[in-house]
């Protein structure tokens, strides 16, 4: 184990444990959170009654299609877009302010258009997402050095090879960037969404928590959502430095 990973280990344990003693000895309130112990043990009683089961789904689902929409689209723009000069400069400063917009107001809108379904939030989680997607792909086709590109046309390489055996490995670390961002926003837009008017999924189940003073569940949930977007990310880390490896890349 390398020692960066050792330190992360450190650190994280220790800042739960630090928050597990300031719960227990009632710096903070227990009407305000419960100890991280209590959140895992409510989170495994949870999944063991299944009760929780019907709004995973729903909400695992969406996030799911939400992202594979976010980075089959977002790469492919992002290629297009570096393709294209004058669209590229016509885009950019729209992609340099696209977090500015609230994308949530179009809640609404997305209801009136797709009805009250699963849809709406699904289009939220993909708007959020695409454009880290997009934005990546273009830093990772703008890190190509161009003399590869040069030589591979000497070389008589067809764009397919070229595609495999020199874009995919330099733009690689920055599409993998693109997805872990991904991952992120699709569960921002899709959890986000069912706070405001879904009547399932795991932020309907943490919003009516919340208003119920249901503490164990919400946090429970809560904890849920972040061991699933750590794990995802931790897994594409490991297989983005493997890939580097093989590859020569450190």
């Amino acid at each position: 184990m390398k020692r960066a990973t050792k330190v992360r280990i450190v650190v994280l344990v220790g800042a739960v444990v630090f928050v597990e003693l300031l719960c227990r000895v009632g710096i903070i309130p227990r009407f305000t959170m419960i100890p991280p112990s209590e959140m895992a043990i409510g989170l495994y009683h949870l999944l063991a009654s299944g009760k929780m089961n019907s709004d995973l789904v729903t909400t695992l689902s969406s996030v799911a299609i939400s992202l594979c929409a976010s980075v089959v689209v977002g790469t492919t723009a992002g290629a297009l877009i570096h393709a294209w000069p004058r669209v590229r400069r016509t885009i950019d400063p729209l992609l340099a302010t696209y977090y500015s917009v609230p994308v949530f107001v179009f809640y609404p809108m997305f209801i009136v258009l797709f009805g009250l379904n699963d849809i709406p939030k699904i289009v939220i989680g993909f708007l959020y997402a695409v454009a880290a997607v997009v934005i990546n792909t273009l830093n990772g086709l703008d890190r190509i050095p161009p003399v590869l590109l040069k030589t591979g046309k000497v070389f008589g390489m067809s764009p397919a090879s070229t595609a495999v055996r020199i874009v995919l490995p330099f733009a690689a670390p920055y599409l993998f960037t693109g997805v872990k961002l991904a991952i992120a926003y699709s569960f921002i837009g899709v959890i986000g969404s069912e706070f405001i008017l879904s009547s399932d999924g795991i932020g309907h189940s943490i919003s009516y928590a919340y208003y119920n003073f249901d503490n164990v569940t919400m946090y429970s949930l809560i904890l849920f959502v972040l061991v699933v977007v750590l794990t995802i990310n931790m897994s594409l880390h490991s297989w983005e430095k493997v890939l580097m490896q093989r590859r020569g890349f450190k």
